[in-house]
């Protein structure tokens, strides 16, 4: 059975602040009029009572991830994308990616990539049977060994090939599908609209646009006058993304685009915590300041425990975790030092020593800088 990080020692983790030091526990009361305005999120016959959103992304929406982002309070958190073709063909490793734990995730958001409408419907059924109730169409992703294929962000260059796929998909499955699209291919073709108009007519009941193009990557700044447009260009919700770093972005998102919903991304590499700020603001409550010290330490080593039990094999799963320590860690005093030292291990125990010994002690984490984050990487 896949451990849920969920379990009641994950749950003291997270609930436990009586034994804790003053500033573990510490609150912020925070204005976000906006956020609080957005109603539930109506996604086909699902409602989102909080319409706060997980991006997916490469090597970091796994199950115990994901789970994390749903204790916080997000009301969806979607797996990385995940190839048709290896579902169509059943690959191991590609099955591996739709592993979850029902209980935690009761309503399992499969994202898919392809470029093939038949291979994408039979991709679609194969989630479905796997416990998806949901399934995204992923036309965002700028690697190269994705785009040669025809897929991700190479879809927003022929919209009519894209409304074929959702259609194809909607033949053969009952459930909602939805799309994660980009403003468009380059700075000269920019077709979000175009794009967005051709997956309402093939019957997306939802679309997340990230207001960058293929060509940005992730440089530059977010365009959010495009998801304005969008909003005002279709009539089915739209999800914003893009430079959600905080709540006060989150309300201004919102205020400036008339959004349906917010989807973060680098923003919760290595502070998961920004979503339990967005549940807390969104529900009018005074935001919960990010655990320090040992209640820190304590996440971090139940999120390792998760992550090395989810993958079985602890080598391979220690070597990944360790981007999730460079985040993590990210902005803190002393960080460089622990990267360096714990880069090295191949010991569970000297991990997990590592990390208690850095983030047992009070430290303030400045988020002034993005994370780094490369989907090429990810991809493997």
């Amino acid at each position: 059975m896949l451990y849920s990080p969920m379990g009641m020692r994950f749950r003291e983790a997270m609930r436990s602040k009586s034994a804790l030091p003053p500033q573990c526990v510490t609150s912020l009361v925070q204005k976000a009029v906006e956020l609080q305005r957005i109603p539930p999120l109506l996604i086909g016959p699902y409602t989102l009572r909080r319409p706060i959103i997980l991006a997916p992304m490469a090597g970091v929406s796994e199950a115990p991830f994901r789970e994390i982002i749903l204790h916080m309070g997000a009301g969806l958190a979607p797996t990385e994308l995940v190839s048709a073709k290896g579902l169509l063909y059943k690959n191991a490793r590609t099955e591996s990616y739709l592993r979850h734990n029902a209980e935690a995730e009761p309503l399992l958001v499969v994202q898919i990539f392809g470029g093939e409408a038949s291979s994408m419907a039979v991709a679609a059924e194969r989630a479905v049977e796997a416990g998806a109730k949901m399934v995204d169409i992923n036309m965002g992703c700028p690697v190269k060994k994705v785009t040669r294929t025809g897929a991700g962000s190479a879809l927003m260059t022929d919209p009519q090939r894209a409304a074929a796929i959702v259609s194809a998909m909607r033949e053969r499955v009952s459930v909602p599908i939805t799309a994660k699209i980009r403003s468009g291919w380059d700075k000269e073709h920019q077709n979000a609209l175009e794009v967005g108009r051709a997956l309402e007519e093939a019957g997306v009941a939802a679309i997340a646009i990230h207001p960058r193009t293929r060509q940005q990557g992730y440089s530059g700044s977010a365009d959010w006058s495009m998801i304005k447009a969008l909003v005002d260009t279709v009539q089915i919700p739209v999800i914003a993304n893009g430079d959600i770093f905080t709540v006060a972005d989150a309300n201004r998102v919102v205020r400036e685009t008339g959004c349906h919903g917010i989807m973060v991304g680098r923003g919760a590499l290595g502070n998961p915590w920004i979503i339990e700020q967005l549940a807390a603001a969104y529900d009018g409550r005074p935001l919960p300041a990010p655990p320090v010290g040992a209640r820190r330490a304590y996440m971090i080593l139940h999120h390792l425990e998760a992550h090395i039990a989810h993958h079985g094999h602890e080598l391979r799963a220690l070597k990944k975790f360790r981007q999730h320590l460079i985040w993590y860690s990210r902005g803190m005093r002393d960080g460089h030092a622990f990267r360096e030292r714990v880069m090295v291990h191949e010991s569970r125990t000297a991990v997990e020593e590592e990390i208690k010994r850095f983030f047992g002690g009070v430290q303030v984490q400045n988020f002034s800088e993005s994370p780094i984050y490369d989907e090429r990487t990810a991809l493997g």
